[in-house]
């Protein structure tokens, strides 16, 4: 399993929106790519697909811009891929041989336990200690 720069960026874009949940302040892209370092020609493409998967909703116009389409502890990191990548972790095993029946049964609790723990990691948990962190040299 090998997750793309695209959850990357669309976790931290994501969590910059859940701090700005509750306001009457919409995300604008320009200050989304800056703020969060993500190319803002890449971005647009990224809050489609976010928009299309139904984890945030756009206004158009002079006074438009991009919100969570729900609170940020009911957004997870499992939303967030499954959006953008699909299937956190797909397994195509046989269960042929002598082994393969164990071995498809040992991916499928791998499979589960990746899937509950991202379950967990909502947006309002990564948005409160995202930019707290001090790093001392």
């Amino acid at each position: 399993m090998k997750l793309s720069v695209k959850v990357d960026y669309s976790c931290r874009v994501l969590a910059r929106m859940a701090r700005m949940y509750g306001t009457d302040v919409l995300a604008h892209i320009e200050e989304l790519a800056r703020i969060e370092a993500v190319p803002a020609n890449y971005l647009v493409q990224i809050l489609t697909e976010l928009r299309n998967g139904g984890l945030i909703v756009s206004r158009r116009g002079k006074q438009g811009g991009y919100a969570l389409a729900r609170p940020p502890e009911e957004i997870s990191l499992y939303d967030i891929v499954r959006v953008i990548e699909g299937d956190l972790l797909e397994t195509n095993m046989a269960g042929e041989g002598q082994s393969g029946r164990r071995v498809a049964h040992v991916w499928g609790e791998v499979r589960r336990e990746f899937e509950g723990v991202s379950r967990t990691w909502t947006l309002d948990k990564i948005a409160s200690k995202a930019g707290e962190e001090m790093y001392y040299i």
